[in-house]
């Protein structure tokens, strides 16, 4: 290998787990060097002034917070608020199932954060042989049907479980399932206060302020490994030496940058996000329903049990689902800070919405064509429910367009580098080890000794946690102190790791 400049560990990617992870190798003394394709760090936890002529940071890709652990916050330095939402009553239906995720949450939380333990340990663990049946054998649909009688509730419920996945309620692999157990174990999502950026922003600071080097603009295009050191090339000629490899990216494009094939099954995102600028909230068809009340948390539109199943029908024909499920949460309603004050002394308010059943198969032929017809048809979703256009409620940016912005599965791939638009870099997996050799091991682990994952395609990834990052941090100084037992006993001592 050509020889350049050399660390204890490169990071590739700047998103929030790649932050984690350096921030904790380097706090442990570790040199530690973070190369992010991007100019800004974050990956999708970022906010972004996207109008022109308004000043309203959204959160452009990621939005809420539920499964990063407060404790690890803590210890990086992270003083972050996360600001609580309303939370719906919807009945003893919807009660009895939040109950089954709370006493799930109690026991598998924990979990997330240490080596991984086996199928039968954690359903020891969990010590609740009902939920277990419900959660992680049997498809999600039996449970919401045996639980919740509403058509409508059953449908809310269900989201939880389609959120970046196509899939359906009854589907036998459990794709559903294994979604919904990482939506509701982490109890409410939470309102980063300064929005999405201001978390990514304060995890690059407790990277850089623990000693690690932090270099945006560098995007990676090659890593080579014989197992004990690794050099990994920039799009710009700089090569670095280091001796270990931790990948922030997903797992299909890690394989492309060691000069893999790709895997079998590539992931499919499925989503349509959308981001507004309203002049004012919109007046709700429902006039019992004062529209602050309702947009403060999350608002369901057309995303009933049976809307759902048409809705997956549509899509898995290769149509653009006819009334799109989708809902709606206002941040600036938790969270005026993202407004400068001119917008908040005018009523503004930031507005997510996002469609379900919207995976990239309905963009691959005329993209443009396809993803007009999506969002016509999103937003004529949302119209259904209100007295009045939404469109009338958009504010026009400083060349006269409507303050709308959409991202299909196509462009979140082209911005953010996930595969397929894949939110979670690919399909989520099961909180324990699936074979013997997993087993006690952090899920973080590839087929080579000095590369680990640490985004959110790692066994127990996907949403903004930071549990992937932390994980793959840990994986790394085990790694060290098994390699300095080893050469202990070879040598009579115990030295520290340090490449130099």
């Amino acid at each position: 290998m050509a020889r350049g400049s050399r660390w204890d560990a490169i990071v590739v990617g700047g998103g929030h787990n790649s932050l984690v992870a350096a921030a904790m190798l380097a706090r442990a003394g570790r040199s530690v060097l973070v190369l992010e394709r991007r100019g800004r760090l974050g990956g999708a936890a970022v906010s972004e002034a996207v109008f022109q002529g308004h000043e309203a940071r959204l959160s452009r890709f990621a939005y809420l917070v539920s499964l990063f652990p407060r404790w690890l916050l803590r210890d990086l330095g992270v003083g972050i608020e996360l600001r609580a939402r309303p939370e719906p009553r919807l009945g003893p239906g919807w009660d009895r199932l939040r109950g089954i995720a709370e006493r799930v949450g109690a026991r598998v939380l924990p979990t997330l954060t240490a080596p991984l333990p086996s199928r039968e340990r954690l359903r020891e663990q969990l010590a609740d042989d009902e939920a277990w049946e419900a959660l992680f054998e049997r498809p999600l649909s039996e449970l919401l049907e045996r639980t919740i009688d509403e058509d409508a509730v059953r449908g809310i419920a269900l989201t939880d479980g389609l959120i970046g996945t196509f899939v359906a309620a009854e589907d036998p692999e459990l794709r559903q399932n294994r979604c919904f157990l990482y939506h509701v174990i982490g109890g409410s999502w939470r309102v980063p206060v300064g929005g999405m950026g201001a978390l990514g922003q304060a995890l690059g600071a407790a990277a850089r302020s623990a000693g690690a080097r932090v270099l945006a603009g560098a995007e990676v295009t090659r890593i080579a490994t014989d197992g004990r050191r690794a050099e990994v090339a920039t799009a710009g000629g700089a090569t670095y030496e280091c001796r270990h490899v931790l990948a922030g990216v997903a797992p299909a494009v890690l394989h492309r940058l060691l000069g893999e094939p790709p895997p079998q099954d590539l992931p499919e995102g499925s989503q349509l996000k959308i981001n507004l600028l309203l002049g004012r909230l919109p007046r709700l068809r429902d006039a019992s329903l004062e529209p602050a009340r309702a947009f403060a948390g999350t608002f369901h539109v057309n995303e009933g049990y049976e809307q759902l199943a048409r809705a997956h029908a549509e899509a898995a024909a290769g149509r653009v689902p006819t009334t799109p499920p989708c809902e709606l949460y206002c941040h600036s309603l938790s969270d005026p800070s993202i407004l400068g004050p001119r917008l908040r002394a005018a009523g503004a308010h930031t507005m997510t919405l996002f469609a379900l059943h919207m995976p990239a198969r309905l963009f691959a032929q005329d993209h443009d064509r396809a993803k007009a017809r999506a969002v016509a048809a999103t937003i004529a979703s949302v119209d259904s429910v209100l007295a009045e256009p939404l469109e009338d409620c958009l504010l026009r940016d400083a060349d006269g367009r409507p303050c709308l912005e959409a991202h299909t599965p196509q462009e979140i791939e082209a911005e953010l580098a996930m595969p397929g638009g894949h939110i979670f870099h690919r399909d989520l997996s099961w909180p324990f080890a699936e074979s013997e050799a997993e087993v006690g091991r952090w899920g973080v682990e590839t087929d080579h000794a000095n590369v680990w994952l640490c985004g959110a395609g790692a066994r127990r990834g996907g949403a903004v946690s930071g549990i992937p990052g932390h994980n793959a941090a840990r994986a790394v100084l085990e790694a060290e102190s098994r390699a300095r037992a080893v050469g202990s006993g070879r040598r009579g001592r115990s030295r520290p790791y340090r490449l130099a």
